[in-house]
């Protein structure tokens, strides 16, 4: 059974129509992510929330997605949006989130990208020993794919230096040798269009090099906001799935409604053109190898017992089966 079949039969269980709105007129806060555009603000500029007593309000900008599942856990918004480890995490540790939608996937065509300078002598992911490395934010989806990366060339995790920049800063950080290597984000396609654009740049390697296809990271809910407010968690996962494959479809509309939210927003529109699409499957669907390839990850790792974290209650909260949980 797909994630929104699951969907659909938790609101039959719970009596509501699939057909029918939200009973209750309720606020989404959320932090966005500069140069981005999550599906279901996207959704929101379609009127995919129109009648479902949904609204969605922006409280500001998150550094990365680990601070915006702390704004989660604290309470000051709704939801959140980070890479998988992130959410697994945070799990782990106590917090009770749900997994609602991938918010991002990694493939051809949406991928998150390592540069270095032209002329730069590294070449290779074994090459990265040493060498510093600029990344969103520490603890998400770009530290896990290096440490994975090492890990995969047989050398120790820790490797490469990791620092912290916002992503408009990327690209001028490494052409300023601040940095060896910039890593543009899945998430970050607007800026690394930018940046290779310019020229000068040389992709050593990808995310989907050391991953293959899946699920980058998802939107997440808490499970208490869920259970007091169920159908418009279930409008809240249609609209924004709807959104993900009106992107899909409609690339070039897509990109202009980002530079709009983009300008509205006193950002940069014109890289609203470098938009690669979302990278996830249709009608938003998640499979279980997004979710189990970190488990396995962070059980090698240590960071989570054997057991402690199951996939299918992680994607399928939704599922009848979890309603008595």
């Amino acid at each position: 059974m797909t994630y929104l079949s699951r969907a659909f039969a938790l609101s039959t269980l719970l009596g509501l129509s699939l057909g029918g709105a939200a009973q209750a007129d309720v606020t989404i806060r959320y932090l966005a992510s500069q140069g981005g555009l999550n599906a279901h603000e996207l959704a929101a500029e379609l009127g995919y929330f129109d009648g479902t007593g949904i609204t969605l309000e922006n409280v500001g900008y998150a550094q990365g997605g680990p601070a915006s599942l702390v704004a989660l856990a604290g309470g000051s918004v709704e939801l959140g949006s980070a890479a998988t480890a992130a959410v697994l995490n945070s799990i782990a540790a106590g917090n009770d989130f749900v997994a609602a939608y991938p918010s991002n996937g990694i493939n051809d065509q949406a991928q998150s990208i390592f540069y270095v300078l032209e002329d730069s002598p590294i070449k290779t992911i074994e090459d990265l020993k040493g060498k510093t490395i600029a990344v969103n934010t520490l603890g998400a989806h770009l530290d896990y794919v290096v440490r994975e990366a090492l890990h995969q060339k047989g050398l120790p995790q820790d490797s490469a230096n990791l620092v912290v920049v916002p992503g408009p800063q990327l690209e001028q950080v490494l052409r300023s040798k601040q940095v060896d290597v910039s890593a543009f984000g899945y998430w970050q396609t607007t800026f690394e269009g930018a940046a290779r654009k310019a020229g000068g740049l040389r992709a050593v390697f990808d995310d989907t090099d050391v991953l293959g296809e899946i699920a980058g990271g998802f939107v997440v809910l808490r499970r208490d906001w869920i259970e007091a407010h169920p159908a418009e968690a279930k409008a809240f996962v249609e609209a924004s799935a709807k959104a993900l494959d009106y992107a899909r479809e409609h690339p070039e509309e897509t990109k202009a409604i980002f530079a709009k939210v983009l300008k509205e927003r006193g950002e940069n529109p014109d890289v609203a053109q470098y938009f690669a699409g979302y990278g996830v499957r249709a009608g938003g669907q998640a499979t279980e190898r997004d979710v189990q390839f970190w488990i396995d990850v962070l059980e090698r790792e240590g960071k989570v017992q054997k057991g402690q974290l199951v996939a299918d209650k992680i994607l399928y909260r939704f599922a009848p089966a979890d309603v008595s949980n």
